[in-house]
Formats: structure tokens, sequence, C-alpha cells
């Protein structure tokens, strides 16, 4: 028992000091374009779309859309909104026909509008953006996809 509590704290420490180099981030335009969004939670942010790579985290695999945001126009963080391939591949089976990869980062970027609008403040925004099965359902209906 406590070698294994032992060996788990080296496996910790070791993460923390050697973190895993995640892969380049591919779909960026060319040109940043720095966009404003004012949330419905009173925080008018400021964001630029970065990339989007493949991530695999707790059994889960899929696409993460990276985003540079900041709400005071002078610190600037990482969010990342993480698209699942099983609720995509749900959203297609029940719909009979394919999302592009267009209509996949509007979903993205929606969902990052809906979690601007419901996270209370920008600390909040620290936490990744999980897409579920619902919000795919809703935010192509309200995109008219």
């Amino acid at each position: 028992m406590a070698g294994e509590l032992l060996i788990s704290g080296l496996i910790i420490v070791f993460d923390k000091l050697f973190p895993k180099k995640e892969a380049p981030l591919t779909g960026a335009p060319p040109v940043r374009r720095l966009k404003t969004y004012s949330a419905q939670s009173g925080y008018v942010y400021q964001y630029c779309y970065e990339g989007q790579r493949a991530f695999q985290r707790s059994g889960q695999s899929g696409t993460e859309f990276v985003f540079s945001l900041s709400s005071d126009r002078k610190t600037w963080r990482a969010s990342k909104v993480l698209l699942p391939q099983d609720a995509i591949v749900r959203w297609q089976a029940a719909h009979e026909r394919q999302l592009s990869d267009t209509e996949r980062y509007a979903v993205a970027k929606m969902a990052l509008f809906q979690a601007f609008d419901e996270r209370e403040t920008p600390a909040l925004m620290k936490a990744d953006v999980l897409v579920r099965n619902a919000d795919i359902e809703a935010i192509v209906e309200t995109l008219g996809l």
C-alpha cells in the first residue's frame, strides 16, 4: 500500500516536471483576427482562434479547438473547447449526415460563447469547455445547419 502511494506520488511529480508535449495546432488562419464578444455575464471578451489538434483524455478522444482570450486586454490565456468524437458520431448517426470541418469549428465557437455567457467570472474560463451531445444538437439547431 505504501509502495503504491510512493509510486503514484513519483508519477505525479514526474508528470509535472516533464509534461507531455502537445501536438502542434493546425487550421489557424494565416493572419490572426482579434474578435470581441459581449457575454451575458457582463464581461467583454476578446479572443483569437489559434488552431486545433486531436485530443485523448479520460477515455475520450476528439478535436481540441484552442482560442486565446482576454477579459481585460492585458492578460491572455489559452482556452480549449473539446469536441468529443463520440458526440459527433452520435449526432451524425441521428441526422444521417456528416458534420463538415467548418461546421465542427462553428459548434466549438458557439460552445465557447456559451461558456462566456454561463461562467460568472473570467477566472472560470481556465477550465476546458467540454461539448456534450445535447450541446451539439442545440448549437446545430441554432445555427440552422
